[in-house]
This record gives structure tokens, sequence and C-alpha cells, in this order.
């Protein structure tokens, strides 16, 4: 345990400004955040679920989070995903979720399915697939995912894809993770 705060803090020291660390969300404060996001991009914003997009999923999932962390040591949760087994090797990805105003920071879309797939592939997985909604399913294929089929889910468009394993080496940090996005002083 204390092994794990020792690589929290080493990690947090070496965290530039304006940085977004793409981690498993361990505490409790992580996962409630995640869930806000979730109904503020899933219920408010496009309006797929009316009050909670909760499911049973959620009981068995691996939730994983965007943090942005700021200079001045504040943290908030700008992006989200979630990961299950639902049988073994089998891995599926749902509810990516980034905030409206991180939009533009770059990359946490993306960092959020690295450390997704790669988490899976580190726990064995031998197939991971994604029910994406149409719109996004560009940004999937420049990650390396294909597309299986087209369906329609919650009244909307959605790809079935499969991300290609050798493009995603397993992580087995991710309770630290990895950071993504604008550097102080960097341009956008």
């Amino acid at each position: 345990m204390a092994e794990l705060a020792d690589k929290i803090a080493l990690a947090a020291q070496e965290t530039p400004a304006q940085a977004v660390r793409i981690k498993l969300a361990l505490g409790k404060w992580e996962r409630e955040e995640a869930r806000r996001l979730r109904r503020d991009v899933f219920c408010a914003e496009q309006g797929i679920f009316r009050d909670d997009d909760t499911d049973e999923i959620d009981a068995i999932a691996m939730p994983i989070v965007a943090v942005l962390e700021a200079a001045d040591g504040s943290r908030e949760v700008v992006g989200t995903v979630r990961i299950h087994e639902p049988a073994p090797g089998v891995w599926h990805g749902s509810r990516l979720a980034v905030a409206q105003h991180a939009r533009r920071i770059g990359s946490i879309g993306s960092g959020l399915i690295r450390l997704a797939v790669s988490t899976a592939h580190a726990h064995g997985c031998h197939t991971f697939l994604a029910q994406v909604q149409s719109q996004n399913a560009p940004l999937f294929r420049r990650l390396h995912w294909n597309t299986l089929s087209e369906i329609e889910i919650h009244g909307r468009p959605h790809h079935v894809m499969q991300a290609e394993l050798p493009f995603y080496p397993p992580i087995s940090d991710g309770d630290v993770g990895f950071l993504v996005g604008r550097r102080e002083g960097a341009r956008s």
C-alpha cells in the first residue's frame, strides 16, 4: 500500500500544469465524478437517458478516468470510460465520455481508449469490443479499430467495433496511468 502511495505522490510531483492524467478510477471521489460526468454527457447533453445511465454493467465494470490536474493542485474528472469482461478473454468498453469544456485539450478520448484496451490486454484480453456512436467511428478507426457491423442503440446509429490488440501493448500500472493533453506554454 505504501508503495502505491509513493508511486502516486511521485507521479503528482512530475505532473506539468494543465496536464490530464488517464488512470484507473480507484478512489470514491474519482468514481463519483466519473458517474456525474456520464450523467452530464449522456443525460443532460445528449438526452440518451432520462435521469441516469446506470445499468447492471456498472456493478462489474472497471472505471477509468481522465483527471485534469492544475498547477494550483485542483483536480477535475474531465473524461471517463468503463471496461468489463463478460466472457473469458473478451472485454468490452462503454460509456466513453469527455466533458464538453475539455474536448479541445486534446488526446483525452484517445488516451482513455488506449488505457482501456491496454489494461484489458494486461488482464488476458484476446478480443476488445465497443459499441461506438457513428460520429465517433472515425476516431476509433485512426486508433486501429475495425467496424464489424452497424446497429442502432437508444435510437442512435452505432458501429460495433473491435480493437487491433497489437497496437495496444499491455499496461499493468493503470493505477498511476499516464499524462496526455496540453502542457503550460505549449501551443494548442
